[in-house]
């Protein structure tokens, strides 16, 4: 099947401010893509893209003074299957991980592991090891927390999200990578696409979307505490420690979002160039957030 996807997002900055954003579609899934756009600015004439410490396409420039916005649009296939589930695959002794999983072990500036150890030890360290430990640990995740986007912070982490018991799929996210680190399971942090392809609409306006990923059994596999299920069509753009690593607009100096669209659709067949315009003044989302 294809997937149609794109982001619409106007900003505004008091002054000349340079930007990093990671909005770009991952090295892995490029060779998916059929066709794209994956970066226009009216406003900025240039920006120099180069490859971030984790992997990630990223493009730096300087905002000017005012409103800029950004568009990216693309087509890619997609299997059409839910994320795959390895029920044996197995947790590894750290002597046995690879040096560039190493780093996902120790905590970060959300996932806090210290704070959390003990108690990750009291609810799954009794739990058999591999798969299943970590899904009872996205289950555990999913019922603490409370998806409430009103309530969204940035500075929100794991333990506060734990304690609060709300949040969005950030907070989620790094609470499940908190805990799996805690048990010397290695976690990473993913943000990407993600749209209701086979599952119910839901009415709310799209977003990005974030969940992780675990190393089990040599390699990484996808878990969603928000969602807590199996998903079609995830489209990665970014992984890291947490969203401290992979933001989508990185701004040095303050700016203020003024429009926010993201759009992901699934479409039967390849549609022809131009059909389906990225953004249609019905579907446009203003939000307003330092």
């Amino acid at each position: 099947m294809f997937i149609q996807f794109g982001y619409d997002i106007t900003f505004l900055c008091a002054q000349q401010t340079p930007v990093i954003t990671r909005i770009d579609v991952h090295p892995d899934r490029a060779g998916d893509v059929v066709s794209s756009r994956p970066f226009a600015c009216d406003e900025i004439s240039q920006w120099h893209l180069f490859t971030d410490p984790f992997g990630n396409v990223a493009r730096r420039f300087v905002a000017g003074q005012g409103l800029t916005t950004i568009k990216g649009e693309g087509l890619i296939v997609d299997t059409g299957e839910p994320d795959p589930t390895f029920p044996a695959a197995a947790e590894w002794a750290i002597q046995d991980l690879p040096p560039d999983v190493l780093p996902y072990l120790l905590g970060s500036r959300y996932c806090e592991t210290d704070l959390l150890s003990p108690l990750a030890w009291q609810l799954f360290g009794g739990l058999a090891p591999g798969w299943g430990r970590v899904q009872a640990i996205c289950d555990y995740a999913h019922r603490q927390i409370a998806f409430n986007y009103s309530n969204a912070r940035s500075t929100r982490t794991a333990v506060e999200a734990h304690a609060e018991r709300v949040g969005v799929c950030r907070d989620y996210a790094h609470l499940a990578i908190a805990f799996c680190r805690c048990l010397n399971i290695p976690a990473r942090y993913v943000n990407g696409y993600l749209g209701d392809i086979g599952v119910p609409a839901d009415p709310a306006p799209m977003d990005f979307s974030a969940w992780i990923e675990v190393y089990l059994g040599g390699r990484w596999h996808t878990f969603d505490p928000r969602h807590n299920r199996r998903r079609i069509g995830r489209i990665v753009i970014a992984r890291g420690r947490d969203a401290m690593d992979v933001p989508m607009i990185h701004s040095f100096g303050a700016h203020t979002l003024q429009r926010f669209f993201v759009k992901t659709v699934e479409v039967a067949t390849q549609p022809r160039a131009g059909s389906l315009p990225l953004v249609s003044p019905s579907q446009t989302l203003t939000m307003l957030a330092a």
